[in-house]
């Protein structure tokens, strides 16, 4: 699978704490299940502002790169657009979609089948809750969509939950 390079740098405060709230056996759980309905191979929890995109948990069998704590330019991020939508984005194929199939982020990472579904802290947008594949589903998504806005909705609360228990575990500016 081709993909962008994740940046390797010094990790600042906020990356740190976004990694220390996903070490987390209950979002590993979630994650596995994403997996599992989704059959694609990479899912991660991601915190996404204005201006980063951090991983908070990654579940990765693609080997693509990312660990807690890594960042992508939030620009090459359809989950970008998901913070700024409010709305999941289920894309069953890339390559048979009119509107993905142009896109320059599934070229840039090299997926073909693609879940971000957006994850709240309260009812603060925290970030998502996200899964690539270099495969197409054969099964349209739209049928385990429920299962998934659930999983993200359990993510938020199970994220609120470890924030408000463990000091370590609160991000700086959320």
């Amino acid at each position: 699978m081709a993909s962008a390079e994740p940046p390797h740098v010094e990790r600042d405060a906020l990356a740190t704490a976004i990694a220390v709230v996903g070490d987390d056996d209950a979002l590993r759980a979630v994650l596995g299940e994403v997996q599992r309905l989704t059959q694609m191979k990479f899912a991660a929890i991601a915190f996404v502002s204005e201006d980063r995109w951090i991983a908070s948990l990654v579940s990765d069998a693609l080997d693509f790169g990312l660990a807690a704590g890594d960042e992508l330019d939030v620009r090459t991020t359809i989950c970008a657009e998901v913070r700024s939508c409010s709305r999941e984005i289920l894309i069953d194929n890339v390559t048979k979609d009119p509107v993905w199939s142009i896109h320059p982020v599934p070229k840039m990472y090299g997926f073909k089948s693609y879940v971000s579904i957006p994850i709240l802290v309260g009812s603060a947008f925290f970030g998502t809750l996200c899964a690539i594949d270099p495969d197409p589903r054969e099964t349209s998504l739209g049928l385990v969509r429920d299962a998934l806005l659930a999983l993200a909705a359990e993510t938020g609360r199970l994220l609120m939950a470890r924030m408000a228990r463990d000091i370590d575990a609160r991000p700086l500016s959320i």
